[in-house]
């Protein structure tokens, strides 16, 4: 008991995000810190008092000594950020390990993973297995860039409540060269906004921003895209040339073009405010936490977003806000490793009846009609990695493959 209060203790005086950041929050808001990042500092204490407690070799494999910490944008070096920024653009150079035959749109290594993305988006969204197989697709992405691309650091994330109010004023999307990039060129303007979920069919409506065209500055103006759109809400991006739904390579054909954004305070301040995101931790069900994390069920109404939803229209454009080719935008993979942060949150909260908890069936909102998915459900990423795995093996991230966590 003495040991575990030390070390709660020292969790507690670890700082999460950068001073400037905390400084900036604390000037905005009048609060010294975020309400949800106690929930990190719990979910660390309980998630070693569980793993300890297992009757399996677990712990001797991955512990408190040897688990890799995923930071906040914010907190790494500027070096490490050009570091993290060098090798996704490393990714943009190697060859894809895809075939032609399989994604005629397939141009580079980073394409093998967008690839994946679209193919499989039906069976991993608004699923039972949504959480975890976008845990194994970050991880493997994180994977690929330390071992075919050099880098010594581990996955970023971006905390959305600390920038609700002002997204480009994070060091994330700032559009210097140590950001991800910042906004797109004024673009797009013959839209008045975007459609949640559709812009035939809208529940909400995203007035059009300061963006809508391709990035202006930053690291990543001119990176690209080669794969999708499929359901993009920007209606001046082309449409991929295979679009029949009926064909396997349906959204991969090759469509050449820029990355645009539209970056939204008006989205972000509204649905990935600290608020939100600790109403979501305070599910006590999992329910609860798979449905109001993707926007609640049914979708979108009562104009509520989620903060699953919302993070990608934090940045739109294209293909940030088509949820088929999505991270085609390096910012996905900032964004979804905090929506593994927040599930690591609310499962280490009680570890011992959340770990495995799961919800949803193996279709898009059970579209058609599908069985429940079950822990032995097997899950592939493609040419993207060699590595398969069950849903049960991700549901922990000090288990299976993974020995990692959060700040």
């Amino acid at each position: 008991m003495v040991q575990r209060q030390l070390l709660l203790t020292a969790v507690a005086a670890l700082p999460l995000v950068s001073a400037a950041a905390i400084e900036r929050y604390r000037n905005e808001t009048g609060q010294d810190a975020l309400e949800t990042d106690e929930y990190s500092r719990r979910a660390w204490i309980n998630q070693q008092d569980y793993q300890s407690s297992k009757a399996s070799n677990s712990w001797t494999t991955c512990n408190a000594n040897n688990t890799v910490v995923r930071k906040e944008w914010s907190a790494l070096s500027k070096t490490q950020r050009k570091e993290y920024i060098a090798a996704v653009q490393c990714l943009g150079t190697l060859p894809p390990k895809t075939p032609l035959s399989a994604a005629p749109g397939v141009r580079r290594r980073y394409d093998d993973f967008v690839a994946t993305h679209i193919n499989q988006t039906f069976s991993v969204h608004n699923t039972g297995n949504f959480l975890g197989w976008h845990r194994y697709l970050t991880w493997a992405y994180e994977t690929a860039l330390r071992d075919e691309c050099g880098y010594t650091g581990y996955q970023p994330y971006y905390n959305w409540p600390l920038w609700a109010s002002d997204p480009a004023a994070s060091p994330a999307l700032d559009g210097s060269d140590t950001s991800m990039s910042g906004n797109g060129e004024l673009g797009c303007t013959e839209q008045a906004g975007y459609g949640i979920p559709t812009n035939a069919q809208p529940n909400i409506l995203i007035p059009h921003g300061a963006g809508g065209g391709c990035l202006k500055d930053g690291p990543f103006k001119d990176f690209g895209m080669n794969l999708g759109p499929v359901f993009s809400d920007l209606t001046c991006t082309p449409p991929n040339p295979i679009m029949d739904f009926a064909n396997p390579q349906f959204g991969l054909g090759y469509n050449p073009r820029c990355l645009k954004r539209d970056i939204s305070p008006w989205t972000s301040s509204q649905w990935t405010s600290d608020a939100q995101v600790k109403a979501l931790l305070d599910c006590d069900g999992i329910f609860c936490f798979w449905a109001n994390m993707q926007g609640g069920v049914p979708a979108f109404v009562d104009n509520f977003m989620g903060v699953h939803t919302a993070g990608h229209f934090t940045i739109g454009g294209d293909p940030g806000s088509d949820f088929v080719s999505s991270n085609g935008d390096p910012w996905f993979y900032l964004h979804h490793a905090q929506i593994d942060r927040v599930w690591w949150m609310w499962q280490n909260q009680k570890p011992a009846e959340r770990t495995d908890a799961l919800y949803g069936t193996i279709t898009l909102a059970d579209s058609p009609p599908s069985r429940n998915a079950t822990l032995d459900d097997e899950m592939d990423l493609g040419y993207a990695s060699d590595v398969r795995m069950t849903l049960g093996e991700s549901m922990d991230t000090m288990a299976g493959p993974f020995c990692y966590r959060y700040e």
